[in-house]
């Protein structure tokens, strides 16, 4: 079977943002099962621009996603606009049965209800939803997770990371913790937030700094700083353990020390913290191959953390399983910011699991609560 791939939201690769879906499509391009038949931007300019990079036919470039379901009929949609769209365009598309799958970007949604409410309806149509928290895919976090599962450390007692944000960087570090965690259930969260400079991101709040503190059900604890304050943990990701603790460092450089012990490094390839750095010699090989064949240079070339990804989603659809991109993961890690959020609302510690619908951030500014000054002076 053939894949018909199509794609809400194509962006601009050369605007401000991340125009994530060049990077999706370049997964599913390398999957002989896999065909880009169809894509939908709110910009023309855009999906025709998305359209000629990737061979889409002209009666397949839309503005509207829902004439692009009608006509293209694709089996697998990526979800590549703004969160605050996510929800809505979720839910529409699962409520049409045409696709079997969405792959959707992060953060899953603006608000706790609307990530709920996403993860909810696609398992009611039957439709696979995932979010491409694409970092479990590197290898710095898969070797850190088998460290743990050796027992190279003992028995995990703390979990830390810093990142710049919580809710647009901070969904993967969230992501990556539960993982290392085996997705054990949070039982409280304290947080607590400095929101005085506006910091919107794909037209979502982000605090200036965080402080958040956690505990899971199994007694591990968790320990997040963000911004302003993100050095107070003083590498990208810690695992503490009972004989030892593990390292990520802002490069994706991995490492274990145990009790008694010195700094062991963890051979992780060319995979660095959000992406691989492949060397020259691999760069070379690379570009011979694409003189013969672009699919032969994608087999031969350093893949991507999304595109491990998308190849990762479109296997689950194939075998009917479970990705480790699943709604229900995600939803763990969404939980987790809305619920720090909340704490600092509540200036006190939360209980999960989280009994709001709304953004916490997004609410304290709109009353009043919160007053960050605007970055730009208005017109």
């Amino acid at each position: 079977m053939t894949y018909r791939i199509g794609f809400i939201g194509t962006g601009d690769p050369d605007g401000e943002g991340f125009a994530m879906a060049y990077r999706h499509a370049s997964g599913y391009q390398r999957l002989d099962d896999c065909e880009i038949v169809a894509c939908a931007d709110i910009v023309a300019e855009n999906a025709n621009v998305f359209a000629a990079a990737h061979d889409v036919p002209d009666q397949h470039v839309y503005e509207s996603y829902e004439a692009m379901l009608e006509s293209a009929n694709p089996d697998v949609v990526s979800v590549c606009v703004p969160p605050g769209a996510h929800a809505d365009i979720v839910t529409d598309v699962a409520e049409s049965g045409v696709p079997a799958a969405v792959h959707c970007e992060k953060p899953m949604a603006l608000t706790w209800g609307e990530a709920r409410r996403m993860a909810a309806v696609c398992a009611s149509e039957g439709v696979q939803l995932t979010i491409n928290h694409q970092l479990r895919f590197g290898r710095p976090y898969r070797e850190a997770k088998r460290l743990l599962e050796e027992g190279t450390i003992g028995d995990l007692v703390r979990v830390e990371f810093q990142e710049q944000t919580l809710y647009d960087n901070g969904t993967h570090s969230f992501d990556l913790v539960n993982y290392f965690n085996d997705q054990r259930p949070v039982e409280w969260v304290l947080g607590q937030v400095d929101y005085t400079e506006e910091n919107t991101l794909f037209g979502a709040h982000n605090e200036n700094q965080a402080v958040v503190q956690w505990r899971y059900d199994n007694g591990v604890y968790g320990l997040a700083s963000t911004g302003r304050g993100a050095s107070y943990t003083d590498v990208a990701f810690r695992l503490f353990g009972t004989d030892g603790v593990v390292e990520i460092d802002d490069d994706g450089g991995l490492s274990y020390r145990q009790d008694g012990g010195s700094w062991q490094p963890v051979d992780t390839g060319p995979d660095r913290r959000y992406q691989p750095e492949p060397g020259t010699l691999r760069r070379g090989t690379e570009v011979v191959a694409r003189k013969v064949s672009e699919r032969v240079a994608d087999r031969v070339g350093v893949t991507t953390y999304t595109e491990r990804a998308v190849e990762d989603v479109v296997s689950a659809l194939r075998s009917g399983g479970t990705s480790p991109l699943d709604a229900e993961f995600a939803l763990d890690a969404d939980e987790l910011i809305f619920a720090a959020w909340e704490s600092a609302r509540r200036r006190g510690r939360v209980d999960l699991p989280l009994d709001v619908d709304d953004n916490p951030l997004e609410s304290m500014v709109d009353s009043g609560a919160l007053t960050p000054e605007p970055t730009t002076a208005a017109d």
